[in-house]
Order: C-alpha cells, then structure tokens, then sequence
C-alpha cells in the first residue's frame, strides 16, 4: 500500500495523471466493477449468515458442509482484498 501511494505522489508530482476521457470512462467502469463485486460479497455474506445462524441452521455440520462454507468464506475474504487492490489501482488485475 505504501508503494502505490508512492507511485501516486510521484504521478501527481510530475503530471503524468490520466486525466483523459478514455482515462475517466475507465476510472468509472473500474467503479462499477467495484459496486458489483461489493454486491456480491454482500449477497454471499448473508448467505453465510442465514445458514450458519438461521432457522435452516443444522445443529451438526458434517465435513462437507464445514469445506462448502470454509470456502465460501476464502472467497468472500479473496473477493475482498480483489475489490481493495481494484479501488486503489483503479484496475481490476
């Protein structure tokens, strides 16, 4: 994080910002990207929270139950930190 915040303070310092309208259009998609996938983990949380918690909730999971949200949770951790690096960078890889 430091180093993009470097990299940013040297772009503004010597004016080699985008500032161009195909630069914004893609800033604002970038944006779009973001919404969506904040969405989404939004949605998955919920479901997470409705099974584990909820009325449907088991009072025993078995293995596969515990690896199924095992890694619904990895993903929504990893969609996370997708969507952080996509808002900083402006990019979604």
């Amino acid at each position: 994080m430091i180093n993009e915040i470097s990299h940013l303070m040297a772009a503004t310092s010597s004016g080699k910002i985008d500032m161009s309208i195909e630069g914004m259009r893609s800033q604002r998609f970038s944006v779009y990207i973001f919404v969506f996938l904040m969405i989404g983990i939004a949605v998955f949380s919920g479901i997470i929270y409705s099974l584990l918690k909820g009325q449907y909730a088991p009072s025993k999971m078995r293995i596969g139950e515990r690896l199924m949200f095992i890694a619904i949770i990895l993903g929504v951790v990893a969609a996370t930190g997708f969507g952080a690096t996509q808002l900083l960078t402006g990019y979604l890889f």
